[in-house]
């Protein structure tokens, strides 16, 4: 069990090398991954059953104490990321299928990276996983109407075939995991440590799926995508700092909110996009999974080593 979670921590560390190693042999064999793709809906409720395991309600107790500091900071995840998203699909003219999938990712929640960011960075750890399951838990209602509201100029979306697919790939696995954790408390705690790896293995997959499905056209629109992405994160993680300093938060708190904001469930981008539109609309799900995963630990060493600095 040690090697095993020595195995799990070491994944976690080098997340975003796994991600850029199978994206490659995804974009170059592309035979060998698209039969994952079925699956992505599967494996990204692997994800957020592993994440229903290891919530518990001292997570919650952050929103009784600072209710005022967690809205904000949901706002923010709900405002700042799809209003960024739209005004880059309008301001660039992308294609509607790149637009989509660039408005799919900025509607969706904080992901579970950004709490182990905060934490590197020295931030507020326990605003930042408040944030993260209060968005989680309202995602079945507010991504699908932001997804409505912001995409229908391009796509025909339906905005209760999307609720459906989210309650069935996000809430009924976190719901199964709490479950799990009240009945089996024991086994679950011994088992915590390897749930970074069950994640980074099905993170990987499905990105490998979504590259190996896109081959011809990341070709032929990578570069701006990736632009895009770049674009979308840096300007998330500004703007969930500026918001902080808007309602003038501590410094610990305005870390959490950018990282919060800048950091997103890709991997639910990427299975509604693949559900319900196009492989193309997946990518900027992909391609953000991997930059974020970047951007977000070259920020969380930034602000770490300014503290260091500090103190």
């Amino acid at each position: 069990m040690n090697s095993l979670i020595k195995v799990s921590q070491f994944a976690g560390k080098t997340f975003a090398i796994w991600v850029l190693v199978f994206a490659a042999f995804a974009f170059f064999l592309p035979a060998q991954f698209t039969w994952i793709a079925p699956y992505i809906s599967i494996l990204l409720g692997v994800i957020m059953f592993g994440m229903g395991m290891t919530i518990s309600a001292e997570d919650f107790k952050e929103v009784g104490r600072h209710p005022l500091k967690v809205l904000i900071g949901v706002m923010a995840q709900f405002i700042v990321m799809p209003a960024l998203a739209f005004a880059l699909a309008k301001g660039l003219r992308l294609e509607p299928e790149i637009a989509i999938g660039v408005i799919l990712v900025g509607c969706c929640p904080g992901g579970t990276a950004s709490n182990v960011m905060t934490f590197l960075a020295k931030g507020n750890t326990a605003l930042s996983v408040a944030i993260t399951s209060v968005s989680t838990l309202l995602a079945p209602i507010l991504t699908p109407a932001l997804i409505y509201l912001l995409a229908s100029e391009w796509l025909e979306v339906s905005a209760s075939a999307m609720f459906m697919s989210v309650v069935k790939i996000v809430l009924l696995p976190i719901i199964l995991g709490l479950i799990v954790q009240m009945f089996f408390k024991e086994q679950v705690k011994k088992s915590v440590d390897v749930l970074p790896l069950i994640s980074v293995i099905a993170i990987v997959l499905i990105v490998a799926a979504v590259v190996s499905g896109s081959k011809d056209k990341i070709v032929e629109s990578g570069l701006l995508i990736f632009g895009v992405v770049i674009l979308h994160n840096g300007l998330g993680y500004l703007l969930g700092y500026l918001a902080g300093k808007l309602f003038k938060l501590p410094y610990e708190d305005k870390k959490a909110l950018a990282i919060e904001v800048g950091m997103q469930n890709s991997g639910l981008g990427a299975a509604l996009a693949a559900a319900h539109f196009s492989p193309l609309a997946a990518v900027p799900s992909a391609i953000f999974s991997f930059w974020h995963n970047i951007s977000g630990p070259l920020l969380a060493t930034y602000w770490a080593r300014k503290a260091d600095r500090k103190g």
